[in-house]
This record gives structure tokens, sequence and C-alpha cells, in this order.
């Protein structure tokens, strides 16, 4: 996410400075979104970019209706069954702040990107619409949860918490008797019944959820100040969130809000990965001009790292005995304990009026080019 990892601008790197907080960083060192098919739908070319999206070329007549075996629109899962969740909450198998997801997850999904954005800052690509057309490479798995409808503190009109770290997170979860989300669960509330890789549809929208903000560069030496007025001050000058709940688009399927955009959210991975967090990951992509869709996944940063848009929501089991959560044993134990205070940022600037527009940068060929530099003739000489 900062700087090196999803962070794009039009100017400065996006978050630059976060080079600086915690070394170098990958740009998403995950890769299992990525499909193993070489080909998309219809026969475009596919690639995938450093965050293990499936990337294709444009694809004329993509709002075609799917072919024989291929997945549409419809609800609620790839298969086309399964049972569908309302969005209203009104289950008393999940707490009245917490929303059920009762779905069928695919830990692989096959997508078509036919209008992407090649950002040079941070050598990734932010994809604007999808295909409708979507398929599942990987046997899907179901999931059946309860998960927080805001980011901690769970209330609409809140404020999310910020510099928290995934212990904080996980121990903050804990003594409210409940957990951090696992990649999957985060996922499965986001795409919802549907499927979609956006929480609102196929197409990136800056008018559903908070994102494509301006950058306002930050002072790493006052966000982790030891002064608190100091910290507070900056914090504040910094920040580009909107309240919980206050963007009505900003929705998916099963009436989780805020999920992409606005802060970025910690979570427990599925399956430890080889990278700077382990067993953490950040998803939504916060208030930036970055990815800010349902599958990518910043794994670059450690679990104690703390930064300005980093927050999170919480998730449990359904009290009706539903599915345990993906078995990993990687993540450590955390002692439950509310390490989450909640600060009122004193006039901070919100959302900017003004949206980064897309850039219309030259993807690099990934093909080798030929060295054209003239070769001496070391021929021996008769």
């Amino acid at each position: 996410m900062f700087a090196a990892v999803r962070r794009a601008e039009t100017s400065p790197l996006w978050f630059a400075l976060a080079i600086a907080a915690c070394g170098d960083a990958k740009p998403i060192g995950r890769t299992a979104n990525a499909p193993d098919s070489k080909t998309c739908a219809n026969g475009a070319l596919a690639s995938s970019n450093a965050s293990g999206e499936l990337l294709c070329s444009q694809i004329a007549g993509s709002s075609a209706q799917p072919a024989a075996g291929d997945v549409n629109s419809h609800a609620p899962g790839f298969s086309g069954d399964g049972e569908s969740v309302g969005a209203d909450g009104s289950s008393d198998v999940c707490p009245k702040d917490m929303k059920l997801v009762d779905t069928d997850y695919c830990p692989n999904v096959q997508r078509t990107c036919i209008e992407e954005e090649w950002s040079p800052q941070n050598k990734i690509t932010i994809c604007h619409r999808f295909a409708t057309r979507q398929k599942c490479l990987a046997r899907e798995e179901h999931r059946r949860f309860c998960i927080d409808e805001y980011e901690y503190p769970n209330q609409r009109g809140g404020h999310p918490t910020w510099m928290v770290s995934w212990y904080d997170a996980q121990a903050t979860c804990g003594s409210l008797g409940k957990r951090l989300c696992y990649e999957s669960e985060w996922v499965s509330a986001c795409e919802g019944p549907d499927k979609l890789p956006f929480p609102y549809g196929y197409a990136r929208d800056n008018t559903k959820c908070n994102i494509d903000n301006s950058w306002i560069q930050p002072s790493l030496a006052d966000v982790y100040a030891k002064d608190p007025q100091t910290r507070l001050i900056e914090l504040s000058r910094l920040d580009q969130s909107a309240p919980s709940g206050a963007l009505e688009g900003c929705v998916s399927g099963f009436g989780v809000r805020d999920l992409t955009g606005n802060f970025d959210e910690w979570v427990t991975v599925d399956q430890r990965i080889d990278d700077k967090s382990e067993w953490a990951g950040l998803k939504g992509g916060a208030w930036g001009h970055v990815r800010n869709a349902c599958r990518p996944m910043t794994t670059s940063h450690p679990p104690d790292f703390t930064y300005y848009f980093i927050a999170f929501r919480c998730c449990r089991e359904a009290h009706d005995g539903s599915p345990s959560p993906p078995s990993f044993a990687g993540a450590p134990e955390v002692e439950p304990a509310n390490r989450a205070p909640l600060q009122e940022p004193a006039y901070p600037p919100g959302p900017s009026h003004t949206k980064v527009g897309r850039e219309h940068w030259p993807k690099p060929d990934a093909t080798p080019k030929a060295d054209a530099t003239p070769k001496p003739d070391i021929t021996p000489k008769p």
C-alpha cells in the first residue's frame, strides 16, 4: 500500500514516505488470485500484475452474455446455487451491529479487466471496469460468519480509529468477543452474493466510495511524534476520511459498508505468505487513487506497522454453529484488550473536492528488447 506498494498519484508517489517508515515494499506480495489459465474470456491474452490480478487486453463486445460454463452476475454464488442472504442483517444468528454473510468463496477467480490504468509510480494496474463474465478456477469454499457493518468502532457516523497495528486490532476485537476477519471473509462480504469485483458493481466509481482523493504530503516525524498533541494535529491535517456510512452507495450486497476506500483494514490471511506481513494483510485501499477493489491485498508491511489511514473491522462466528473459519495456525494468540483508543480529528479536511483523474501512461512491454549496441568483431584472423 503506501508508496512503493499500492499508492498511485499524478505527482509524487502516493504516500511515498512510508518507504522510510518500513523499508522497501513490494507491490502486493501475493499472487493467489492469479489464474492458472493463460487466456481470458473471448480468447483475450491474459497476464498478471504484481497484485496477482488478471489483466486482459481490451475485448470488443465485453458486455455480451457469458458463454456456457462462465459465470455471470446471477446470485448468490459462482455456481449459481446457495442461500441468498438479505442486506438487513435482521437475523438472530448475528449481533444487531453485525451482518450475516452466507456464501461460497472462490479462492482463485478469473476476471477480465476491460478498462485499465497503468500507474508508473507504483508499477501497478488499476482496473476501472471488469467484464461481467468471470470464472472460478478452484474448488469453492463455504463461508458463514458475522461481520461488522462499519469500520471500528462500528458506529454509523463515527470516525474509524487510526494508527493501529494488526496486534492492536486483534486484541480490540477480542475484547468484544470477536476477532479480525480472515481475508476470504472480507472478500466474501465485499463481493456480495452476486460476486462483484467492487462492492457496488463491475465499474470503479469514486461517487460510491471514498476514493481518489488528492494526495497530502505527510510528515513522518509528526505522524509518529511522541507528543500526543503534535501527532493529533498532523493526523487531523492528513485525514481525508468520511464518517462511517456517509456514502450510501458504498455498500455490498450483504449490507456491509465502506469496505473499499476510506481506511485500509487489517485482516488475517487464510494461508501464511512469504512476505513482510507474514499472517497479516491490508484490504480496501484507503481513500487514495489505488485499486480499491475487493480482491487486492497489501502484504508488504509487518503486523506491527501503523499508519494514519489504517483501521479495521471485526468478524465472529454466527450463533447457530455455522462452519468454522479457515484453518490457519500461523497467527499468534493476542490477549484481548482495548488497544484502539478513539480520537476525534481536529478540523480534518475530509474527502477532497477534486478527485484524482485517470492517468494514461503506456504500460511497459514485458517482452525483453534486443540489444542494438554493435558488438566488436572478435573473429580470429587467419
